[in-house]
């Protein structure tokens, strides 16, 4: 029925996440500390991404769960199948991943910035 799983993220290249993957994930999350403004994709970070076959841009927040403080934002989960891709990427790096219809997507980090900085202003 579905009532154990947790909606991922993005249209067709969402996914659905177990309720027993993502809780080890929640209770060991550290809430409130702003990450480094290093330009890596992490949690708490403002990413803007491109999707290579159409040219698309996206930005959202990478979170571990929750809502972006002024719901301005969409969230993608770090267990979503973009969300795996695009941790630790640097701005230029390309990444793939698959989505549920087992097509390879392309995605390039454009931009990594911490939420709530200045930078986003």
């Amino acid at each position: 029925d579905g009532d154990d799983q947790v909606f991922a993220w993005r249209g067709e290249t969402f996914g659905m996440v177990s309720a027993d993957k993502i809780a080890p994930v929640l209770k060991n999350a550290v809430v409130g500390e702003t990450p480094p403004d290093d330009g890596i994709a992490e949690p708490g970070m403002v990413l803007t991404v491109r999707f290579d076959d159409t040219g698309e841009t996206e930005t959202f927040l990478l979170a571990v769960g929750g809502d972006a403080e002024d719901g301005a934002l969409e969230i993608c989960s770090t267990l979503s199948p973009l969300g795996t891709a695009i941790a630790g990427a640097q701005p230029g790096d390309r990444r793939t991943y698959l989505v549920p219809s087992g097509a390879t997507v392309a995605v390039t980090l454009l931009r990594a910035v911490p939420y709530g900085s200045p930078a986003l202003t």
